[in-house]
This record gives C-alpha cells, sequence and structure tokens, in this order.
C-alpha cells in the first residue's frame, strides 16, 4: 500500500467515526487509539506522519520497546494489556499516557504501593466485564461503583479518568449494544469521569452510538 493509498484508507476509516459521532451529536468528540500490538514502529510512524497520535500496547515489553524506539515523536502511549504485578514497575518506568485496563483492587492497591514509592501518579481507567464473560478480566458491573469508591478512598496516586469495555462476544448485535449501555451506565455514575472507552475494530460504530469516546482500533488502522 502506497503512503497516499494508506491516508485515503485511514481518511475512510475516519469518515466512518465521523458518521457514527454525528448520529449521536455535533458536540461528541471520538478519540482513536490506534492498537499497534501486530506493528512495527515504522508503521506506527507512518500513521503518525498523517496525524494519529493516540497508540496502544497489551504487552509492557512491547510498549516499552517502541517507545524507546518512537521516542523523539510527541506521542500518547495507552497500556490496555492485562497487567501482572511483577510488571507494574516496568510500566511506570514508561509512564503512560493512560492504563486502560485496572482491573480489580487489588491491582489497585498494588499500583498505589508502587505509584507511592515512585512518587507518582497514573490516569487509569476502570475496566468493566460488562457481558460478565468468564474470558474478560474486570470489575463486574454490580460492584463497580463500590469498587470505584474503595479504590479513590485508598488509592490517592491513581487518578480514575472513567471506564473501559469489551463488547460482548457475540454475532449478536442486541447483547453487544447491551454491554456497551451496561458501561456507558457506569461511566455515567462515576464522579468527574471523561473517558468512556468501548469499541474496537469491529464494533466501534455501535459503541459511539452508545456513548463511547474513545475507540481502541488495530487491525483497521493497520492494514496490509
Amino acid at each position: 500500500m502506497t503512503k497516499i493509498e494508506h491516508k485515503l484508507y485511514i481518511d475512510d476509516v475516519i469518515r466512518r467515526v465521523e458518521t457514527a459521532r454525528l448520529s449521536v451529536s455535533g458536540h461528541l468528540i471520538v478519540k482513536i487509539v490506534a492498537v499497534s500490538k501486530y506493528s512495527t514502529s515504522q508503521d506506527i510512524s507512518d500513521l503518525y506522519s498523517i496525524g494519529q497520535r493516540g497508540f496502544g500496547e497489551n504487552k509492557v515489553q512491547d510498549l516499552k520497546s517502541k517507545a524507546l524506539e518512537l521516542d523523539e515523536l510527541p506521542l500518547e502511549w495507552h497500556f490496555i494489556g492485562n497487567l501482572q504485578k511483577n510488571k507494574i514497575n516496568n510500566l511506570l518506568e514508561i509512564d503512560p499516557t493512560l492504563f486502560q485496563a485496572l482491573d480489580s483492587l487489588e491491582l489497585a492497591e498494588e499500583l498505589q504501593k508502587k505509584l507511592v514509592a515512585k512518587d507518582m501518579t497514573l490516569d487509569c481507567l476502570m475496566q468493566i466485564n460488562s457481558a460478565k464473560e468468564e474470558s474478560k478480566h474486570g470489575f463486574m458491573p454490580e460492584v463497580a461503583l463500590s469498587s470505584y469508591e474503595s479504590i479513590i478512598g485508598n488509592c490517592p496516586n491513581i487518578n480514575i479518568r472513567g471506564v473501559m469495555s469489551i463488547g460482548a462476544h457475540s454475532e449478536d448485535t442486541e447483547l453487544i449494544k447491551k454491554s456497551f449501555i451496561t458501561t456507558y451506565e457506569i461511566y455515567k455514575q462515576i464522579p468527574n469521569a471523561t473517558i468512556c472507552s468501548m469499541g474496537m475494530s469491529g464494533d466501534f460504530e455501535l459503541a459511539i452510538e452508545c456513548g463511547s469516546n474513545m475507540i481502541r482500533l488495530g487491525s483497521i488502522m493497520f492494514p496490509d
């Protein structure tokens, strides 16, 4: 794919995002995070050259190596994967723009300890398991708000900026929509929350219609 073809392709993706956004409100702003986990630093640099700024990785080591390679570019790095407690220090060394997958009170408490030791704060999203699927991480919807209260009460170095979820793993659009609405309803109840991160390459338009203002697009942003 030539640079011109690539830009036209990405322009088409952005048009789809715009159409979904405008169907909700002309005032809604939707941020695209390009999930670069299967892509190279050159692929990221190419997307940067046509205006993309936010990139997401789901492995700490991959995030670290790409952040170092692309240090000269003013990129926003999002960590979107399950964070193992023994990788917390490595993540904090990178100091990502946003950690999108805070998925348990145990992780929050361990993160708080490490943040205090490093005299840091970290912007995070609470991951909500809105479809209640065993294969997914995250807070169950019915305990999300009480867990939020616990985090802000016990973990002052963690800044909860909002919520993140993955749509239901299903071909049933109504089931996926229900999972997005569940997350959005929790988002609306969190004080001062500004980010509702929902939607990936296959369902981002539906996610935007359900209230998402941040979408995580992988394969669709990095065509072959």
